[in-house]
């Protein structure tokens, strides 16, 4: 391939001043390579530099015929790789080209008779130029180094959903008598549209109540909809069996189909921009719908070739979809569980800033997006970060008991301050439990948000220095000598939290966490006003 940039006929190359005579009658090619320093390239570049002369660069050197002779080519340090194909500048002593060196990893070799490694090295050519377009068809350009390990996972989760779904569809057409001369076209087509109709009624009623939930507990609620998900197959799959409660059975597993399908429209942006490095939300996006089809194509063929097998026997195989029914859940299920794990959201929550200030507090340092996710986990029955003196945001209900020293803390509180602590004490299971309650002003920043909780995980942990006396504490009459060590270690905690906020928040900022919003629960969103009588 030639370039249509030449060199200008007017540039000279440098000469050196004890060898002037000498030098302006060597070639230019000859003159060039010997001021030219090449810079050591590195590892950036995705294929290494050290190829054999390829069969374009070979047509270059003997096309080309420069006062320097055959070997006088200048290789120049670009190198330009376009998928699996490396091409590189290079000066022939008349103009620049741009030779090609072949696929990645490998380069041209000189010709030689056909043998069987000439086919092997265009076999492997052809796997990498393939492999490559593969990868550029799936996958976006830049995104993090766990999105592989997510896709492989979905590839699973998507497959066998995707078969259950269509056995599914197909048992309950069996029900419903679609292919028998007996089915009543009327009464089937009936009781379709009424369970489709209560599902997409279900699936606006709950995603109105859990709005707030999508961003908060994000992994939580769309593997526990997941599994909801699973369950509704189930019930579709049992209709044949019992066709007089079609309608009942059919309504009930669609309810739980939308529910499912609002969890994973609301929550599929929010995985997808934790996997955008550059911003490029849209791609991965667009990568992500091509992936579902192409793997729910697979488990559609899947689905297609058990009905193969079995089209002589439909007992058989309505048999056998209860057998294949656990085994392609649990594989489902695995892959949306695993696939999860690799989510690392970098948008900051309660709990996830709970878990970088205690790591703070106990190291001094931030921890990254993938290691608070780890911590995290999926938890799915939120017994996950329980602790003694747990923190909460909210503001005091009506329902558990209010020590004095909470009613103390509230006098206190001044025009200037945009959240204040307290303890509050409730019974559950026969059981006393203690929290430690933010609550927050209407009008509170971000940098209020942490400060606060950063000021209670400093108080929490200097209540558990002596347990046995807060907690005799609160269900005590609050003693001067009790008030005065609440304020003391309040005011303590606050000056602590004051002048550690500006370090937390630049490395947090610095982890690659977004300090622009912290994502509240709709009990956390709760606000005070402050009213100056």
């Amino acid at each position: 391939m030639q370039s249509a940039f030449y060199a200008p006929r007017h540039f000279q190359p440098p000469r050196q001043p004890d060898k002037a005579h000498f030098d302006s009658q060597l070639p230019f090619s000859r003159n060039l390579k010997t001021h030219l320093k090449f810079p050591t390239f590195t590892n950036s570049l995705r294929a290494p530099l050290h190829f054999e002369p390829g069969e374009e660069e070979r047509e270059v050197r003997k096309d080309s015929s420069p006062p320097g002779g055959p070997n006088s080519l200048v290789r120049l340090p670009v190198v330009v790789t376009r998928s699996s194909e490396v091409s590189r500048y290079v000066w022939d002593g008349t103009c620049l080209r741009l030779v090609s060196f072949g696929g990645v990893g490998g380069g041209g070799r000189a010709a030689a008779p056909f043998c069987l490694d000439d086919l092997g090295g265009g076999a492997r050519r052809a796997a990498r130029v393939c492999g490559a377009a593969v990868r550029d068809f799936f996958l976006p350009k830049q995104v993090s180094s766990n999105y592989v390990k997510y896709v492989k996972w979905k590839f699973l989760h998507r497959v066998f959903s995707s078969a259950l779904q269509v056995l599914a569809t197909q048992a309950m057409f069996r029900a419903i008598g679609i292919g028998y001369s007996r089915s009543l076209p009327s009464a089937a087509a009936l009781n379709w549209v009424l369970k489709d109709g209560l599902g997409r009624l279900s699936r606006c009623i709950y995603t109105a109540s859990l709005a707030s939930a999508f961003d908060t507990n994000l992994k939580r609620v769309r593997f526990s909809t997941s599994v909801l998900f699973s369950l509704s197959v189930g019930l579709e799959l049992l209709t044949p069996t019992f066709p007089q409660y079609f309608l009942l059975l059919a309504s009930i597993a669609n309810i739980a189909k939308q529910i499912s399908l609002a969890c994973y429209l609301a929550t599929g942006s929010a995985v997808h921009r934790s996997f955008a490095i550059a911003d490029n939300l849209g791609e991965v996006s667009a990568k992500a719908q091509i992936q579902s089809v192409c793997f729910d194509n697979v488990g559609l063929a899947l689905a297609a070739l058990l009905n193969m097998l079995f089209k002589n026997n439909q007992r058989l195989l309505a048999a056998l979809l209860f057998a294949v029914y656990p085994i392609f859940t649990a594989i489902d299920l695995l892959g949306i569980y695993q696939g999860l794990k690799h989510v690392h959201l970098q948008t900051l929550t309660k709990g996830r800033l709970e878990i970088i200030l205690n790591n703070w507090i106990d190291f001094g340092c931030v921890p990254l997006p993938a290691e608070v996710s780890n911590e995290e986990g999926i938890d799915i029955f939120n017994v996950k970060g329980k602790r003694v003196w747990p923190v909460r945001i909210g503001c005091l209900g009506t329902k558990v008991k209010i020590p004095e020293l909470s009613m103390m803390t509230m006098r206190s509180i001044s025009s200037k301050d945009y959240y204040f602590i307290c303890l509050e004490s409730y019974s559950r299971l026969n059981q006393s439990e203690k929290n430690i309650l933010v609550c927050l002003r209407e009008g509170a920043a971000t940098s209020d948000i942490i400060a606060g909780l950063l000021q209670a995980c400093y108080v929490r942990k200097t209540l558990l220095k002596n347990r046995t006396f807060w907690d005799r504490s609160l269900d005590s009459y609050a003693s001067d000598a009790i008030s005065k060590e609440w304020f003391r270690v309040t005011e303590d905690s606050r000056e602590r939290a004051k002048k550690d906020l500006p370090m937390v928040s630049e490395q947090i900022s610095a982890a690659g966490w977004a300090v622009k919003n912290v994502l509240l629960s709709t009990e956390e969103q709760l606000r005070y006003s402050f009213v100056d009588d």
